[in-house]
């Protein structure tokens, strides 16, 4: 019997074969390892029960921003919750402040800024650093679904944020309601017909904006229904041009009286009623079309 040897082109191409073969398992196995590693995040996302609200605050303003109106809300609930305080640097560098306490479902999250600046080029730079702090927050607490709330440029950054960056995670988090206060969105100007670069910017995004979303903007008014001191009130209006038909829900409401001063407004506590009506799951209450109502402070 004679055996039969491979002549040397054959054994190249079984070489070849073998060495292609192993190549694809190898790039195959971290494939599915990922794979299995991100259906196995996506499964604890989707348990999780915790529904953050985060909050943005204004230009000048810094991470201790919100301290007082946290307090307050937390005066008004049985169950008190978390805050944790987070700022960003120019530089990239992330710091954190505070916790998130055990079992706590709706804790408050404050994002800061090194760069605090006014300006439409630092908001757009602000939504950015916003961005790099919501990746880090989404992967670290894994929560699906979250509330927004931003105070004077915080809700121009969350606009700008919305439209720039939430189709990144909008398939696994679910933003649900988005709250401003006194924002700006056509800047310094009384009137929509001089339309600012960055509110024309939002206006030509506007369908970046999940369908379904309820926004609620809230206009102070100080001492007339023209301005909170430092906002003009048509500004602030102006954002129905770009929420209006175009996310589920868009309700402005005016608060007045002694605490409607744009500084204020964070502090008002019109402003902390209505975050537990809107914003808070534990006393939330539905919200109704068509309605712009009048708030003045210290009524009931």
């Amino acid at each position: 019997m004679k055996l039969k040897f491979m002549d040397p082109q054959q054994k190249r191409t079984w070489r070849f074969t073998l060495a292609a073969l192993l190549v694809i398992i190898l790039l195959t196995i971290p494939a599915y390892f990922q794979m299995h590693s991100s259906n196995q995040l996506r499964a604890q996302r989707q348990r999780t029960t915790m529904s953050p609200i985060i909050m943005i605050p204004g230009s000048s303003a810094t991470k201790e921003r919100f301290n007082r109106l946290v307090n307050l809300l937390n005066r008004d609930t049985h169950q008190k919750h978390s805050l944790l305080k987070v700022e960003v640097y120019n530089n990239g560098k992330i710091t954190y402040s505070g916790k998130i306490n055990k079992g706590d479902r709706e804790p408050f999250i404050v994002v800061g800024f090194q760069n605090n600046h006014d300006g439409y080029d630092n908001i757009k730079k602000q939504a950015t650093m916003f961005d790099a702090a919501f990746a880090q927050l989404s992967e670290e607490y894994q929560f699906n679904n979250f509330k927004a709330f931003g105070h004077s440029n915080g809700g121009l950054i969350w606009t700008r944020w919305i439209e720039t960056y939430y189709a990144d995670y909008k398939d696994d988090i679910k933003l649900r309601v988005l709250m401003t206060v006194a924002s700006p969105f056509n800047l310094a100007e009384t009137s929509i017909k001089n339309k600012t670069q960055m509110f024309t910017d939002f206006v030509k995004h506007r369908t970046k904006i999940p369908r379904s979303l309820d926004v609620i903007a809230v206009v102070g008014n100080e001492d007339s229904y023209t301005s909170d001191g430092l906002v003009p009130a048509d500004s602030v209006l102006a954002g129905k041009y770009i929420y209006q038909k175009r996310a589920h829900s868009y309700t402005s409401m005016t608060v007045t009286g002694e605490q409607a001063q744009h500084s204020n407004l964070p502090q008002n506590k019109q402003i902390v009623k209505l975050i537990e009506q809107y914003l808070m799951d534990s006393t939330k209450q539905p919200l109704k079309r068509g309605k712009r109502p009048t708030l003045t402070n210290g009524s009931e």
